[in-house]
């Protein structure tokens, strides 16, 4: 089996074990361009997850807030309850761990088609 291309599977696989660490060596100790190539394509395809997370968080707290601000009757709103604003968070979790789960199929399947 060729260094190079395990290296590169080894990229993609690291999102079980060590997601940003192994790729992030890879890229910047390899010299080879092929092996850079396919670690790149693993260090962002293992930021997407986070990127949603971050996004995911901060829906969270204004949807949060909103309900809060929306529930309380000090501050002279409506107390009805807003369907949406609570399920905007949930469905967006949902999404979250779908998402998770393709980028996860999709390293494993590319990891798998560079070893053959």
């Amino acid at each position: 089996m060729d260094n190079r291309r395990l290296l590169s599977a080894l990229c993609y696989f690291s999102i079980l074990f060590a997601p940003f660490l192994l790729p992030i060596i890879v890229y910047f100790i390899s010299p080879d361009t092929e092996v850079k190539y396919h670690a790149k394509r693993s260090i962002i395809s293992h930021l997407i997850p986070v990127a949603l997370g971050i996004i995911g968080f901060i829906v969270l707290m204004v949807g949060s807030l909103t309900m809060y601000n929306t529930m309380s009757p000090s501050i002279g709103t409506s107390t009805s309850f807003d369907f949406l604003t609570a399920s905007v968070p949930l469905l967006f979790m949902l999404v979250y761990a779908i998402l998770s789960i393709i980028v996860l199929i999709w390293n494993i399947v590319q990891g798998i088609k560079v070893l053959q």
